[in-house]
């Protein structure tokens, strides 16, 4: 009965996806802001929203694990879904087509990951309200970085032209705010399910909750950037589809910050299993191989090697799964 209930939260989630997508769409075509904007702010937020129940269901229900599991996790599987496609889309050479102010965003992320990196390696004695000073750096950090990328990445697509689909021209923008609205809630509802369900699974299997929370509820509650990177794709909207993905994983940090804050028990990563850290340096990593394929793209270098670094972050993203699964010796 469980895995029924995960299986359809899990479809919910991704109905709600759909909807997001398509009205996040009609607000980057009707609304001032542009598809990179749009994808790095609105959609990134909206679409991580299954991350931000599970992990704090997580937090309630005591598994810190599956907290920040879910989060890291989360963060692989999004750069994991956008090398997908870009390898299944080869031939429209997705990173070609992309702005360059997609480095600032995978540059933020790297840094927000770095700071939970070094909390592992260099435990912060110091708290506040038993929230960890490293959650407190990565609200700080994610809000100069969103004010710094507005300022760069909003200022240089000011005249980008995006193409949209005839579904998406026909819909207000009144009624792409609502409909954007109730998306949203649906998929916070759903993300809450996954959680509850996921932490029974992890109990029925006997498979161990990092795991659990880094890759298979990471990959549900990930859904959503899924569908997203794929009908923004449909719509030949390429900055929209890089834009959810990064944006996503930035916005994912601010998720550990608000678990720890939730954690009553104290500092939050002081109650997890040290295997986060690999999940969160392959976040690094992988976000790196992104940012060297942006960098190739509009550079047009390598026309005949492409795809490369796009099977290169598949594999290394299957590396860290199955050394999450062995466990570190």
């Amino acid at each position: 009965m469980v895995f029924f209930i995960f299986f359809m939260a899990a479809l919910v989630t991704v109905f709600a996806a759909v909807k997001l997508s398509t009205y996040a769409d009609v607000i980057s075509m009707k609304s001032t802001w542009g598809g990179m904007m749009v994808g790095t702010i609105l959609l990134a937020g909206a679409t991580s929203l299954p991350e931000v129940t599970t992990s704090l269901t997580a937090v309630v229900i005591d598994n810190p694990d599956i907290a920040i599991g879910n989060v890291l996790g989360s963060n692989l599987f999004n750069l994991f879904i956008l090398a997908v496609f870009d390898v299944y889309y080869r031939k429209k050479m997705l990173f070609t087509k992309t702005h360059f102010s997609h480095i600032y965003s995978a540059l933020l992320g790297i840094c927000l990951v770095i700071l939970v990196i070094l909390s592992f390696i260099l435990p912060l004695q110091w708290s506040l309200f038993r929230v960890g000073m490293e959650s407190y750096l990565i609200i700080l950090f994610y809000g100069i970085g969103i004010y710094m990328l507005n300022k760069t990445g909003g200022e240089q697509l000011n005249d980008e032209k995006e193409v949209f689909s005839d579904a998406a021209k026909s819909v207000s923008l009144k009624r792409a705010q609502i409909g954007f609205v109730i998306a949203a809630i649906i998929t916070l509802l759903a993300g809450s399910t996954l959680a509850i369900s996921g932490d029974q699974i992890a109990l029925l299997t006997g498979i161990g909750s990092t795991f659990i929370g880094s890759f298979l509820i990471a990959a549900s509650t990930s859904l959503p950037e899924a569908v997203a990177v794929l009908i923004a794709l449909q719509l030949k909207n390429p900055n929209l589809a890089v834009g959810s993905i990064l944006g996503s994983n930035a916005f994912n940090m601010l998720i550990i910050s608000l678990s720890d804050a939730a954690y009553l028990q104290g500092v939050i990563l002081q109650f997890v299993e040290e295997s986060h850290v690999v999940s969160a340096l392959s976040v690094c990593l992988l976000s790196v191989i992104v940012m060297i394929s942006i960098l190739l793209g509009q550079k047009n270098m390598l026309k005949h090697l492409y795809i490369l670094p796009s099977i290169i972050l598949i594999i290394l993203y299957f590396v860290t799964s199955y050394i999450i699964f062995v466990g570190l010796p």
